[in-house]
């Protein structure tokens, strides 16, 4: 499988200024950088091409002080587009990860988002590489399986990635895994005895095979890993998956239905598959169509699943939308969404007031019952 990816790292600045008003220069990029190129090289089987480069007793390494044409817009703006959309040879799998600084443009009410490279100068019209532009790159691109790793630092106006074109790109036919940070630059000076960023050491764990107890890890389980990770940092990674399963490291073996029950009929004639822990297990065909459903959640605040009787509308959505979003590893947060399923029956809209009055009244005892059983349990000691 051909697997090619494009790491950068930027440490330089000098047209950007941090609070104090010198020249912006960043700590730990390109140092995170290199380690997720050597990962990615020795654990993904990934092709790593490294921005800005230097060549180190004849290896490349990325380079933590590099001049700053040779890691400026037009340059990076070339690679990227040589990763997604290259003229021959095209991957199976195109990963791009930046680190480095990111720069918003507010113009007219219109908001745009920038990755930051050393001859950014907005003061001059030099922004760095557009998110719009990259996201109709990836619209047009060929390559199956698009993976954008964004950790961005920002000084002044943090990008709002859901609001930007890359985070509403369209569904298609390609697999897709978007993860992105941003912090403020002031975070570098305060996580100096950390050697990596937050999103780096995360990626560095929960992408060495031997981390995952199936000894490969796909999309789904690097986003399982970051959602434990969230509770331990004040950082808030936002992400998307779409399409099918990407593996990023180590090697998926064949176990196709090795968690079925044995004895355990999977045809339900009539009845629907229902949003519960086993029923998922033995839903299969809908792969594709449960795809669509996610992305039209995801761009939408509304969606109707209407057809004839009996054709798996209900067992599609409950079994196939629900359940991936109680897992969370597709779109950010929908593990924390409250789920409330009801018949509409004789009386539709009572029937829709009592759940949400059902659900309000058990947030509000939950924590109470959960307190009177650690006051029981202290008791019984």
């Amino acid at each position: 499988m051909n697997r090619e990816a494009l790491v950068v790292g930027i440490n330089h600045y000098p047209s950007l200024r941090d609070g104090s008003g010198h020249p912006q220069y960043l700590i730990k990029p390109a140092a995170d950088a290199e380690a997720i190129a050597q990962l990615l090289e020795t654990s993904g089987n990934f092709h790593v091409q490294r921005f800005p480069e230097v060549k180190i007793e004849g290896y490349g390494q990325v380079d933590p002080h590099p001049k700053t044409k040779n890691s400026s817009i037009n340059p990076l703006k070339e690679a990227i587009s040589k990763l997604f959309n290259p003229q021959n040879n095209i991957p199976e799998t195109a990963l791009l990860f930046f680190v480095g600084n990111s720069v918003l443009d507010e113009e007219g009410g219109v908001q745009e988002g920038f990755l930051a490279t050393s001859d950014t100068n907005p003061e001059k019209g030099k922004w760095g590489i557009s998110l719009h532009w990259l996201s109709q790159l990836l619209q047009k691109s060929p390559v199956k399986q698009q993976i954008v790793w964004l950790d961005c630092y920002h000084q002044e106006k943090q990008i709002n990635f859901l609001q930007t074109a890359l985070g509403n790109l369209e569904s298609t036919d390609n697999d897709r895994c978007f993860i992105f940070v941003s912090q403020t630059a002031e975070v570098t000076t305060t996580q100096i005895n950390s050697e990596h960023s937050f999103l780096t050491n995360c990626l560095l764990e929960a992408l060495e095979p031997e981390n995952n107890p199936n000894g490969w890890v796909t999309n789904y389980s690097l986003i399982d890993y970051l959602n434990k990770k969230l509770n331990l940092s004040i950082q808030t990674p936002v992400f998307h998956n779409s399409g099918n399963e990407i593996i990023f490291t180590g090697e998926k073996e064949n176990t196709e239905n090795t968690d079925l029950t044995a004895g355990v009929c999977p045809y339900k004639g009539l009845a629907a598959f229902e949003f519960n822990d086993k029923d998922y297990k033995y839903f299969y065909g809908r792969k594709t169509l449960v795809n669509l459903l996610l992305e039209k959640v995801r761009s939408r605040n509304f969606l109707a699943v209407v057809g004839a009787s009996g054709i798996g509308k209900s067992s599609v959505v409950k079994a196939g939308l629900l359940y991936q979003l109680k897992l969370g590893q597709r779109l950010s947060g929908s593990n924390t969404w409250p789920i409330l399923i009801i018949r509409p029956g004789e009386h539709p809209l009572k029937n829709l007031a009592a759940v949400f009055v059902d659900y309000q009244l058990q947030t509000l005892l939950t924590p109470a019952t959960e307190y009177h059983q650690l006051l029981n349990s202290k008791n019984k000691k």
